[in-house]
């Protein structure tokens, strides 16, 4: 019980910063459910959370999508999906909580300190480039948000467009890292306790309620630092109860 009204906190908080910023639920859900559910069950729950949350935004959203650029990035994202399924099949829970710690650190700090670097670029192959690494680090840790916003930035997107067009992105990416994951036998057997379904999808729904109500009212820089924090920790905490381990 106490796991699943962490669990509803946790997508409560991390819809409505998604709803407002772009991107949340995984950034916030992904560390907090690998400490909670383990590296394997929590970043396959967060797929599935993540894909349901994505759709519900996807509609509030629609009109600021940029289709062709969400059609292009998210086609590509099985191919990155697999090598990532493969290695969570193959690797033991300690050394996985490791990597996916370390692997959300590396992602996180290039969202804060290398967007500045990046120059920016034009055509299709960086789309693409940016599609199979999300598709990598979706089915690994639970995000794509860092990979798409490098690209982003590099492209220039309006900030608007930016943050509609990466909901259909976030929706594709976790079905496609679900189905990957279970076709390659890497979700565990996905056994976890049927409370955590009614909580998440409470807590999504509580989320995205509060999102849209605050959209016009807390900035969408200070929603993304918010994510940006909390993910921090929660990466760190893997990583070091991996280290533990």
């Amino acid at each position: 019980m106490m796991t699943a009204v962490a669990i509803m906190l946790t997508v409560a908080f991390g819809s409505s910063l998604q709803r407002i910023s772009g991107m949340g639920l995984g950034l916030v859900g992904g560390p907090i459910l690998t400490l909670l559910l383990g590296p394997v069950q929590g970043i396959m729950v967060i797929n599935v959370l993540a894909c349901l949350n994505a759709a519900l935004t996807t509609y509030t959203v629609r009109e600021w999508v940029d289709w062709k650029k969400f059609a292009l990035i998210s086609s590509v994202m099985v191919i990155g999906s697999i090598p990532a399924a493969v290695l969570v099949s193959r690797v033991e829970s300690s050394t996985l909580l490791i990597i996916v710690g370390a692997s959300l650190l590396i992602a996180l700090s290039i969202v804060v300190f290398g967007n500045r670097f990046v120059p920016r670029t034009e055509g299709k192959t960086p789309a693409v480039v940016a599609g199979v690494i999300g598709g990598f680090t979706n089915t690994l840790a639970g995000i794509a948000g860092p990979v798409i916003t490098v690209y982003a930035q590099a492209a220039r997107w309006p900030q608007q467009m930016y943050a509609a067009t990466l909901q259909p992105i976030f929706m594709v990416g976790g079905a496609v890292s679900f189905i990957v994951k279970g076709l390659a036998g890497a979700g565990g057997g996905f056994s976890t306790d049927w409370l955590i379904w009614p909580a998440g999808i409470a807590g999504m729904v509580i989320g995205v309620t509060l999102g849209n109500l605050l959209a016009g009212k807390v900035s969408r820089t200070l929603a993304h630092r918010l994510s940006l924090i909390v993910a921090f920790g929660g990466a760190a905490s893997a990583l070091i109860r991996g280290i533990v381990s």
